[in-house]
């Protein structure tokens, strides 16, 4: 169904009110934003189908990009979705530029933001690092563990072997 007759049909739904029909309206902007994650215009109408539901996180989670948005609706999207690779992974931007400048501006610092945080991730994953002895120890478990093994499968071989040969 081609975009045009889609939002149509979703704007139709949606202006009948019923939560059936707003339901219906809903999907089909998923299915829009699905296909063409770069039409920020496909985002908004998603984000006012969510006000309609009194979801504030996900209007703005689909509003998040937008040049007018509501502060709340973006408080309660951050709230939902606490960090910033979690936000960016929630927007389903596809790789690629956005069309507006505002959404260029915020795609970028969230995707500094995601930057940030994998870096202090790792700087916690490096001081966690095990000492040596440790490192010597888990080596020793690992050879004594293998051993045990060997020992045991050729026991297993020398005791079916006995029984064969009888």
């Amino acid at each position: 169904m081609p975009v045009e007759l889609t939002l149509r049909k979703a704007a139709e739904e949606v202006e009948r009110g019923d939560l059936a029909s707003v339901l219906r309206a809903r999907q089909r902007l998923v299915g829009l934003v699905t296909s063409y994650p770069h039409r920020l215009d496909l985002r908004d109408r998603l984000a006012e189908v969510y006000r309609v539901l009194g979801d504030t996180a996900q209007a703005g989670r689909w509003s998040y990009l937008a040049d007018r948005r509501d502060e709340a609706e973006i408080a309660a999207f951050e709230r939902a979705y606490r960090t910033p690779e979690a936000r960016l992974a929630s927007l389903n931007w596809a790789t690629g530029e956005a069309t507006t400048e505002t959404a260029r501006i915020r795609l970028t610092a969230l995707r500094g933001a995601v930057s940030e945080q994998l870096r202090a991730e790792l700087a916690v994953a490096d001081d966690r690092d095990s000492s040596w002895t440790t490192n010597i120890l888990v080596l020793l478990g690992l050879i004594v563990v293998l051993l045990c093994f060997v020992v045991g499968a050729v026991t297993l071989v020398m005791w079916v072997y006995r029984g064969i040969a009888g």
